[in-house]
């Protein structure tokens, strides 16, 4: 395979010689190419890495000076770039500054070679005390501790350190990942780890000393914990539906939402007791919903553009249609409900759709809607804040043709031919974000949550659900199913 090594340097004029020297010539014969890139260094970084390149034929040296400094991360993007482009197999991070062992650089090349891993880091925590012996500062020391262990907790991952800047990437690994959007400060060692743990790429440790010398330490500790503690949280997000995706994305489609306090949920408290009913479920997705509604005893036929896998289990009919074309012919109606569970939003007409489902009920059938409400506070806030973007999913989402507030919902409806019958409205959403099991969550963020809905909708409902009625000039509702 073809391995290279990336060496980072930025005014590392006195040791980077030594670091060079360093590497054992067992590994030396492994290497295709070091590339030494010098960040505009304000000393003679560069001077030096060209009189090591002429004076030494060790191995294949390409010496790079950035003319403007690129930052931390900026230097790793260019370094992985040139991998990328040179058809490297295989890139080992290295510092220029001698924090890392280059003696022990085949064990970081090994898993990679020998297929174990995408990605290998070293780390100074996994024999308990070394750290310290090495010379690890107890301040950094009790950091590195704090937030490794509040890292994994947001992730999920295993890590005895996310801390190490001694690494070694798959290059094809890491031409998978958008690392170029990535921060050019020292936070870029976190997003790549969230992003190879997105993809669901294999990471190995594997333990190194560690060694604090003179060197110049360039990082803001405090600015540097809030950064990647705010890009682990931007993962959880992501991985939840909020944000871009840049580091965590959700690759599910839209999941069943039992909680009693989501759409879904409100849903099925609506129709609680009603008798068994013919229920058209237009946007039905992958068809948990419909698959609740028929344990409950009814009979749902459901649409849409795309058939899950096992959609058509879970509903005694599934037709494949285009809705932003309509509800097919072959639908049929006579339905005793119609529903669409956050699907209008998605549409170029949705008073159309609306019209469209009122035509399909029988005289005393119903409609039901649910869409979410753009004037909830997260929206206000990020409108406000001069953040607005658009998320993976929620109020936000990317797909999202139309946005909806209460008093534009209900005059789309009535524009469809529809009176409304009842509404329900729906609090954040908990179980997107994983949290609905969460007794802590649900007793005290849920509960205060659904007391601001009931106060002001407007601001912190975060879907309204609504039942309507084919327009009948005002006629009493008594006839409504109970």
């Amino acid at each position: 395979m073809k391995v290279g090594v990336l060496v980072v340097a930025y005014n590392a004029e006195t040791t980077l010689a030594r670091v060079l020297d360093r590497i054992p010539d067992a590994t030396q014969l492994r290497l295709a190419e070091v590339l030494v890139h010098d960040d505009h260094s304000t000393d003679d970084t560069h001077g030096v890495a060209q009189q090591y390149e002429g004076s030494n034929p060790r191995f294949h040296l390409t010496v790079v000076r950035h003319p403007q400094n690129l930052g931390y991360g900026g230097n790793q993007k260019a370094g992985y770039t040139y991998a990328i482009n040179h058809g490297w197999d295989v890139v080992v991070l290295l510092h220029g500054d001698g924090q890392y062992a280059p003696e022990i650089m085949g064990d970081i090349i090994d898993p990679i070679v020998n297929g174990e891993a995408d990605a290998v880091f070293g780390s100074r925590m996994m024999h308990r005390g070394e750290a310290r012996k090495g010379g690890m500062p107890l301040y950094k020391y009790v950091g590195n501790r704090i937030l490794t262990t509040t890292q994994n907790t947001l992730t999920g991952l295993k890590l005895s350190e996310w801390h190490s800047g001694y690494r070694a990437y798959r290059v094809s690994a890491l031409a998978q990942l958008p690392f170029v959007g990535n921060s050019d400060g020292f936070d870029f060692d976190t997003e790549i780890i969230l992003q190879l743990a997105d993809a669901k790429m294999k990471i190995v440790e594997v333990p190194i000393p560690t060694y604090y010398g003179d060197e110049i330490c360039h990082v803001n500790g405090l600015e540097y914990a809030k950064d990647v503690v705010i890009d682990t949280v931007r993962y959880r997000l992501g991985r939840s539906g909020f944000g871009s995706g840049h580091l965590g994305h959700v690759a599910e489609p839209y999941a069943f939402k039992p909680s009693p306090y989501s759409s879904h949920g409100r849903i099925l408290q609506m129709l609680q007791g009603r008798s068994p009913m013919r229920i058209l479920d237009v946007g039905c997705g992958p068809g948990w919903l419909a698959k609740a509604l028929t344990d409950a005893g009814h009979t749902v036929v459901g649409v849409d553009i795309a058939a899950a896998e096992g959609v058509t289990e879970r509903m005694s009919r599934f037709v494949r249609a285009d809705l932003a074309d309509g509800i097919p012919d072959d639908v049929g109606g006579d339905f005793d409900l119609v529903l669409a569970a956050d699907i209008i939003e998605h549409l170029p007409n949705p008073a159309r759709l609306l019209s469209d489902m009122a035509g399909r009920v029988r005289p005393l059938g119903s409609i039901i809607a649910s869409v979410p409400n753009i004037s909830h506070w997260y929206p206000r806030f990020r409108i406000t804040a001069g953040r607005f973007d658009y998320d993976q999913r929620g109020v936000l989402d990317e797909t999202h043709l139309r946005f909806f507030t209460r008093r534009r919902f209900l005059r789309v409806a009535e524009e469809a031919g529809l009176e409304e019958v009842s509404f329900r409205h729906t609090g954040l959403p908990l179980d997107a974000l994983g949290l609905s099991g969460s007794t802590v969550v649900t007793g005290t963020i849920g509960r205060a949550d659904r007391l601001l809905v009931s106060v002001w909708p407007t601001m912190f409902a975060y879907q309204f659900v609504y039942e309507f009625t084919p327009w009948r000039g005002g006629a009493l509702r008594s006839d409504m199913p109970q």
